[in-house]
């Protein structure tokens, strides 16, 4: 998709109540610049297809978009898009992600961050309560961290708990590891949440970012329920490690359960409400999912043989670098936040979301609440 339509595209679904189906009826009402000038001038509400796949809010959608498209610059938006680092695909082009292509759901544009080819790479999702008990945290660290050693890219949401620790665990590995992948539900130029903002930086870096929200989407409710279907469709194996019965962790199994994705669940105590979602999936058939050899084999990859960072997840080892070691010393003192980390060290934030990953992965580091404090 070239400069200006994807202005024009990125506009389309940046306007007021715009998500994937309605924006899927959008770009098929034409070419993405001919669809904008439609709106603009009020001609798009007499498209009878159009009002007819819209249902009954036609009229009162059209006259939304077309006020808001007056306040709206698709040149300025994609000139903001190139500035952050961003591509956007569409179905129509050659990277356009092969899983996405013939999903029962697809999104109608994707932007993206970081090096495609990491697509080709197999992939496994980590999924789980955002509460996660230390237990849940331990498990995702060791799963992301063996997965992506053994050359599978850890798929996961970039929310609090399971995700950040599974994600965490992938990048931990260093040299030679399968990139992590973040599929979020928001713009990604809106970190969210706010506490991940280092992990982020790191996936995006390390790994590849993708969003089907347009730059400046914020972290609407009903975009997350959205976003676990398409890491259901990137995914070879949902993992599963804790969920409660009611877990939003349960939409993506729903979601991979419907493009016969093969799922697995962390058992965990019985008298744990964050195990109980786990637990029900395997009373209900779902295959165990007790070490990550288990998932490896079941790609037919085989088991891991070594530990997957020389550290161990449950290892303390000494700081490796200046950087570690000046967040090791600022720490000293108390607990501090991301923003006071880097202005107390004077690391840039993208590094200094890597090195928290790695004393974190290390056991040197833990974060609670957006703060970071000595492990010691």
């Amino acid at each position: 998709m070239n400069g200006e339509e994807a202005g024009y595209a990125t506009a389309l679904a940046s306007l007021p109540g715009v998500g994937p189906s309605r924006l899927r009826v959008l770009l098929g009402a034409g070419e993405p610049g001919r669809v904008w000038d439609r709106i603009r001038t009020g001609a798009l509400r007499r498209d009878a297809d159009v009002a007819c796949a819209l249902g009954r809010r036609a009229r009162e959608l059209t006259d939304s978009w077309r006020d808001a498209a007056r306040e709206i610059d698709p040149a300025r938006l994609d000139a903001h898009r190139r500035s952050l680092g961003l591509t956007l695909l569409a179905p129509g082009d050659a990277a356009f992600p092969e899983a996405f292509r013939d999903d029962p759901d697809p999104p109608s544009l994707v932007w993206v961050r970081g090096d495609l080819e990491i697509m080709a790479t197999p992939k496994v999702a980590i999924v789980g309560t955002r509460r996660c008990t230390r237990y849940g945290h331990d498990v995702a660290r060791r799963f992301g961290a063996d997965l992506s050693a053994a050359g599978v890219s850890v798929v996961s949401g970039l929310a609090l708990g399971v995700d950040a620790a599974a994600h965490a665990g992938a990048a931990s590995v260093g040299d030679g590891a399968a990139p992590p992948i973040g599929v979020v539900g928001t713009g990604l130029d809106v970190v969210y949440p706010r506490q991940n903002r280092g992990l982020w930086e790191t996936v995006g870096e390390r790994g590849l970012l993708i969003s089907e929200a347009p730059p400046g989407a914020g972290a609407e409710p009903w975009r997350f329920p959205a976003r676990n279907r398409l890491i259901a469709a990137l995914a070879l194996v949902v993992v599963v490690v804790e969920s409660t019965e009611r877990g939003g962790s349960l939409y993506t199994v729903d979601e991979a359960i419907l493009r016969n994705v093969e799922v697995r669940a962390v058992p965990g105590p019985i008298l744990s409400p964050a195990s109980a979602g786990t637990n029900r999936l395997i009373a209900d058939g779902a295959a165990l999912a007790l070490s990550a050899s288990e998932v490896l084999e079941s790609l037919g990859i085989g088991p891991v043989e070594a530990p997957h960072t020389g550290q161990g997840a449950d290892a303390k080892a000494p700081p490796a670098s200046p950087e570690e070691r000046a967040v090791l010393d600022s720490l000293s003192a108390g607990a501090m936040t991301l923003d006071a980390l880097a202005d107390h060290t004077s690391i840039p934030l993208g590094r200094l979301g890597a090195v928290l990953v790695e004393l974190e992965a290390g056991g040197r580091v833990v974060r609670s609440g957006g703060w970071y404090e000595s492990a010691r």
